[in-house]
């Protein structure tokens, strides 16, 4: 006899029905374990390329400054950057967080990427991207320049991804289902 711990679940008529309906093939494709798993696949896949990408221009990589769709286009401009959003931050200081962004940026665009520890690097993600929004809108950047770049939205999406289901490699072949054991 086995015993459970847990409280029985709460009726859901309306989840109940999506099942039923999903089972029969009626069910909206959003509703699918493949559509979840390849959202938060593309959602973890596209927080890494944010990442990467910005590292990317701060060091030139994207092309010198003036350059269309570049930031920085180099790391001192980044660096002013970094003081203009922190101005509480002494000037001796700027530097070291500018330094701290880009490798916390790095190791969470890497980690996300290879798709290790997705959950807490998606949680240490969406607060790296609110503690920016935030200084962005109250640096004296404005509402107007968070929301033109989605700094809360990308934040947003990370944390619902670490509130994701985990997705093992090869889970979306099996259309988000665990691999069966023999």
């Amino acid at each position: 006899m086995t015993i459970s711990h847990s409280a029985p679940r709460p009726a859901d008529p309306a989840a109940d029905a999506l099942a039923a309906a999903h089972g029969l093939g009626l069910a909206p494709p959003w509703a699918s374990p493949r559509f979840a798993w390849a959202s938060a696949l593309l959602l973890r896949l596209g927080l890494a390329a944010a990442f990467l990408s910005a590292v990317a221009d701060r060091f030139g990589l994207w092309g010198p400054p003036g350059t269309g769709n570049v930031a920085w286009g180099e790391w001192g401009r980044f660096v002013a950057y970094t003081g203009a959003i922190n101005p509480w931050a002494p000037a001796w200081m700027v530097p070291a967080l500018a330094w701290s962004a880009t490798a916390l940026e790095t190791a969470l665009g890497v980690g996300l990427l290879a798709g290790v520890w997705t959950r807490a690097l998606a949680f240490a993600s969406g607060m790296l991207l609110l503690a920016f929004a935030l200084a962005m809108t109250f640096s004296g950047r404005g509402l107007e320049a968070v929301l033109s770049y989605s700094v809360y939205t990308a934040a947003g999406g990370a944390l619902l991804l670490a509130a994701a289901p985990a997705v093992p490699f090869g889970a979306l072949a099996r259309g988000g289902q665990r691999a069966r054991t023999p």
